[in-house]
C-alpha cells in the first residue's frame, strides 16, 4: 500500500467512522430524549436499545476510527445501521424517510469496503486484512 492509500483509506475509515462517535456523544448527553424515540417506534426493551445502540456507536465507532479490528467493528456496525434502517426510516412514502434510509445503505456500502478490503492505512491493526469469510 502506498503513502496515497495509506492516507485515504485512513481518511475513509475517520469519515465512516464519525457519524457514529457524534451519535453515541448526543445519546449520552440525552438519555432520555434518544430512550423516548426508540419508544416512538415501538420498539421492545427500549432502555437495553439504547445501551445497544452507545455500545455499537461509541465502542465499535471508535474501533472503527483507530483501525482495532476494523473489519468486525465495521460488521457490527453495518448490522447495526441496517436494522435501524428498518426500524426507523422505512417509511417510503415520505421522501426524507427514503433519503435517510439511503444515507444508511450508502455508509453501509463503505462499511463493506472495509469488510472486505481491512483497515486500510495507520490504524492499530497496521493495515492487516483478517479473513472472515472465504
Amino acid at each position: 500500500m502506498n503513502v496515497r492509500q495509506r492516507w485515504i483509506s485512513f481518511a475513509g475509515r475517520v469519515l465512516l467512522s464519525l457519524i457514529f462517535i457524534v451519535s453515541g456523544i448526543a445519546k449520552i448527553m440525552d438519555p432520555a430524549g434518544t430512550i423516548a424515540y426508540i419508544e416512538s417506534a415501538h420498539l421492545p426493551l427500549p432502555q437495553v436499545a439504547y445501551v445497544v445502540a452507545l455500545v455499537v456507536e461509541l465502542g465499535l465507532g471508535i474501533a472503527l476510527l483507530v483501525g482495532f479490528k476494523a473489519q468486525l467493528a465495521a460488521a457490527g456496525i453495518a448490522i447495526f445501521t441496517f436494522i435501524t434502517a428498518l426500524m426507523f426510516h422505512s417509511n417510503m412514502a415520505d421522501p426524507v424517510q427514503v433519503i435517510m434510509f439511503l444515507k444508511n445503505t450508502t455508509i453501509i456500502g463503505g462499511l463493506l469496503v472495509i469488510i472486505a478490503f481491512g483497515p486500510g492505512g495507520y490504524s492499530v491493526d497496521g493495515g492487516k486484512r483478517v479473513v472472515l469469510v472465504e
